[in-house]
């Protein structure tokens, strides 16, 4: 029979954090987040090869001015609360802490999001994609608590589990929808009734499952009680300050990508956006084994730092950051040599522009190096510090957007995605290494108290 501890006060919580042990090994667990991940990266680039199969640029413009409407403002939402559960070694919040805060944002992000669209000029059909993607968002999000709760207890299976289901039959929905009606609004409703369905069919019964005092999860079919929000304001309260800056980061990751979209749709129009945004969808490929490898790696970061382990955690930490840059170098050979042949037969000759492919590739690269960076810095709990340094690379994005893309058009759209992400990977590397060094003079300071 597997252990199971309560953590101390989950009695006033109705839902209880229970400590399970033993979670999975880092590399089954890196294992499980690889082919999840994978799935339903997979899922979303098929997504875009159909808009641009079975549509048009145009349609793939709407889809993606959809999201990159609506993920800023959900982005934000999160408040990054998975990270922040997921590294919480000493239970200073509860499960209920977190849902209930999550389920407060998601709310919040919703009424912004039918905001947006009531005060904007958007035409109907545009609109309807936005509200849509906006329900799709808020299912994601509660399932994000979720996660953040598997990867608390290190079972990282259970997040795959659900992306490996819920990644094909997204992709179903939104490619029924647009099929039977040539609208990409009722395709982003069959990818949220998808969405929908998992998050209430699996992810809140696994949930359950571990919240359960007397569960035995390897052998119970249902939980014995749904997971609950608690709402506690004070603990509310002191959630929101150690998070709110990292919900802005995250909201500025968002927005940083999404600038040039923003940028071209004004200057360039639907039809160029669409042919940006679908190339632009080749990035998504690596973050694959970056996020696998990140999240996989963050509580063990964790409870190294916690721990003083300094080597432990400079070793792994380098290991990541070597494995970002070989994922970045791969992106861009792959662009370079087999650039316009790929485009050509992924999307049609209207797509194949091998130089573009090359250098948002290279962007995405540096992105690469500086997420896994992210993932130690937050690991090591430098939470405020995000912000800073997030603000700089935003601002650097949208000035290179101004004087670049009316000029350069999506050439310059991908110089100044380069631009910004260069200076992302500079100043995330250099707080990762204070971090190291800061972790080398406790390390110090523990032996010589031995």
């Amino acid at each position: 029979m597997r252990k199971v501890d309560l953590v101390e006060g989950a009695e006033d919580m109705g839902t209880p954090v229970l400590n399970l042990s033993p979670g999975l090994s880092l590399r089954a667990n890196i294992s499980w987040t690889f082919v999840g991940n994978a799935v339903n990266a997979a899922s979303w680039f098929a997504m875009t090869i159909v808009l641009a199969r079975l549509g048009s640029p145009e349609h793939v413009g709407q889809f993606a001015l959809g999201l990159a409407t609506t993920a800023p403002i959900f982005m934000f939402a999160t408040l990054r609360l998975r990270d922040v559960q997921a590294t919480d070694i000493n239970n200073e919040f509860l499960f209920g802490d977190y849902f209930g805060l999550r389920l407060i944002t998601t709310l919040i992000a919703l009424i912004i999001v039918v905001a947006i669209v009531a005060v904007s000029s958007f035409e109907r059909e545009t609109a309807l994609v936005i509200l849509a993607t906006g329900a799709s968002k808020a299912s994601e999000a509660v399932s994000d608590a979720f996660y953040g709760l598997f990867m608390q207890q290190e079972r990282l299976d259970r997040i795959a589990k659900s992306m490996i289901v819920k990644g094909p039959l997204s992709l179903a929905g939104l490619g029924l929808g647009f099929y039977l009606t040539g609208s990409v609004f009722w395709g982003v409703i069959g990818l949220a009734t998808a969405r929908a369905v998992i998050m209430l069919g699996y992810d809140i019964r696994k949930a359950g499952m571990i919240l359960s005092a007397a569960a035995e999860p390897q052998s119970q079919r249902f939980p014995a009680e749904l997971p609950r929000p608690r709402w506690n304001g004070h603990m509310l309260r002191s959630l929101v300050r150690l998070t709110l800056p990292l919900g802005v980061v995250t909201m500025l990751i968002s927005f940083t990508s999404n600038i040039p979209r923003y940028f071209i749709e004004g200057h360039l129009g639907s039809h160029q956006l669409g042919v940006f945004a679908a190339i632009a969808s080749f990035q998504k490929v690596a973050p694959t084994v970056v996020q696998a490898l990140g999240r996989s790696a963050s509580p063990r970061l964790a409870r190294y730092y916690a721990l003083k382990k300094a080597r432990a955690f400079r070793r792994l930490s380098i290991r990541l950051f070597g494995i970002g840059v070989v994922l970045g170098g791969v992106g861009v050979f792959v662009a370079l040599v087999g650039g316009s042949p790929i485009l050509t037969l992924i999307y049609g000759p209207e797509y194949a522009q091998p130089g573009l492919f090359g250098l948002i590739m290279l962007g995405a690269g540096l992105d690469y190096v500086a997420t896994m960076a992210l993932f130690v810095i937050t690991s090591a709990r430098y939470f405020r510090i995000q912000l800073p340094l997030q603000l700089l690379t935003t601002s650097s994005v949208l000035v290179a957007c101004y004087w670049l893309i009316p000029s350069y058009g999506l050439i310059g759209a991908a110089l100044a995605l380069i631009i910004g992400y260069a200076i992302r990977v500079g100043s995330v590397l250099l707080t990762a290494w204070h971090a190291q060094r800061a972790l080398n003079g406790l390390s110090l300071m523990g032996h010589a108290q031995i």
